[in-house]
């Protein structure tokens, strides 16, 4: 059965008290679930499992009992399935009672974090009344933690250093021999590394670039580089400011911006986000611009998101709210103009649309990508089954829950080429790497393309400079 663009709905504006004490999950967000299990069948890891805890109902269980005391944070079965949940947010998006999923799971990852940092401390409280307390993990699990969330993301110059070596790992010769040689199979990173991007011969560094628009220029843009984006897949943001330049756009790359934090908030460190947030705020909020473009789903949703995620900061909320309005997803914002139509060339390729989850669900962006594809002239777009449908890749889930993932990934990939098409377009640096990555164990040639490379491409056969 084809998947059908997903219908926009109202979301419904809960007060996000409780956050306060340890950012502990809102209960009543928690109280806003009536346990009418209409998210069950959108729900990925229960569709795999069809146990009732693997579902959203299921987890809201779990967190409440924790909230009310009935079961501790310690609990391994509510460890367990907050770690196994994708926050794919697909439940949100049928939601009757408008659930905000996504900031719940958010929190009860935090406090499981917080509990551990607590099993760290020399000082940690051991009355009943106390902050929880969990075990640390092993010394080298946290080293690899901090070594990512504190510094890696936090740091874009450590990252692009990191990116470098990667480059140079693969370039030289030494992924050939690590694949070639049993060593990854050994140390058990043979699946993870598949899905290792090459690496850009060029980063997109932002330095206060501004790239002017063609022909008269009807808006001012400001692009977010972020992370991987700026490296693994720095073809894709060139792609996106030519598109954005065709459309009459002035495009700004400003200095001091960085990750947008969805990694940190999705992976229980909160603060590590909301640092990661401010110091975005501070780049963006004095450019004038019309509108910030996002190219990458998941940092979109997290940047539409800053609001909440600093609700409770007298100096940063405004701020954080008028940052957020100005948030445009690169299909939402070119469909949202008077596109330039007459500047695309034939295409003539099958392609499919894998639906990435924090464009179809957290975002309610579903039509306007599927609008751009069939804007191009000659491309054939054919509908897969279960296009949004989480493919598994949810920042680094396919390293914390490898089996769950795998499975998922198979599933949207089996989908995908069941349509026959030649390239499965997608809209997120996760969903594309998970999806190259299934497709190269299979020995596919099957193409993994972002929406805004297609129309780049498209203009720029009209232009002759392909």
């Amino acid at each position: 059965m084809t998947s059908e663009p997903t219908k926009a709905r109202t979301k419904v504006d809960i007060p996000l008290v409780g956050f306060g004490n340890k950012d502990r999950p809102s209960t009543a967000i928690i109280n806003t679930c009536v346990h009418c299990g209409l998210c069950l069948s959108s729900c990925p890891t229960y569709r795999e499992t069809g146990l009732e805890m693997s579902s959203p109902r299921g987890r809201i269980y779990l967190m409440k009992a924790v909230d009310e005391g009935r079961i501790g944070i310690d609990s391994e079965v509510f460890q367990e399935q907050m770690s196994q949940c994708l926050n794919c947010r697909a439940c949100e998006a049928v939601c009757p009672s408008g659930v905000q999923y996504g900031a719940i799971l958010e929190a009860s990852r935090t406090q499981i974090e917080q509990a551990r940092d607590a099993g760290r401390s020399a000082e940690a409280p051991t009355s009943i009344a106390a902050q929880p307390v969990l075990p640390p993990r092993p010394l080298w699990q946290e080293g690899l933690r901090r070594g990512v969330f504190d510094l890696l993301f936090q740091d874009m110059r450590a990252f692009r250093t990191f990116s470098w070596s990667m480059r140079l790992y693969q370039r030289s010769g030494l992924q050939w021999f690590a694949r070639n040689s049993g060593i990854l199979k050994l140390i058990r990173m043979d699946e993870t590394e598949t899905m290792l991007p090459p690496i850009s011969s060029s980063f997109t560094v932002p330095q206060g670039q501004i790239f002017p628009a063609i022909g008269e220029r009807r808006y001012s843009v400001a692009v977010l580089t972020g992370c991987i984006m700026g490296t693994a897949f720095s073809h894709v943001h060139e792609a996106t400011i030519r598109v954005l330049q065709q459309n009459g756009c002035e495009v700004i790359l400003p200095p001091d911006q960085g990750c947008c934090g969805a990694l940190h908030t999705h992976g229980g460190d909160l603060d590590g986000g909301r640092a990661l947030a401010r110091r975005n705020i501070a780049a963006f909020e004095h450019l004038g611009v019309d509108a910030i473009v996002i190219n990458a789903a998941g940092c979109g949703s997290t940047l539409k998101e800053y609001g909440h995620l600093l609700h409770d900061d007298t100096i940063w909320h405004a701020r954080a709210e008028a940052f957020s309005e100005k948030i445009k997803d690169i299909h939402e914002f070119l469909t949202s103009i008077d596109m330039n139509k007459a500047g695309l060339a034939p295409l003539p390729i099958t392609v499919t649309y894998q639906e990435p989850c924090h464009l179809a669900h957290a975002q309610r962006i579903t039509a306007e990508p599927r609008q751009l594809l069939r804007a191009i002239p000659e491309l054939e777009l054919r509908e897969m089954n279960e296009s949004s449908l989480c493919c598994g890749s949810a920042g680094v889930y396919n390293v914390t829950q490898p089996e769950m993932a795998a499975q998922l990934g198979a599933r949207k990939v089996k989908n995908a080429l069941a349509t026959g098409a030649k390239v499965i377009a997608t809209a997120n640096p996760g969903c594309a790497l998970q999806l190259a990555g299934e497709l190269r164990r299979r020995g596919e040639e099957v193409q993994v393309r972002y929406i805004v490379e297609l129309l780049d491409e498209s203009y720029r056969r009209k232009m002759g400079h392909v």
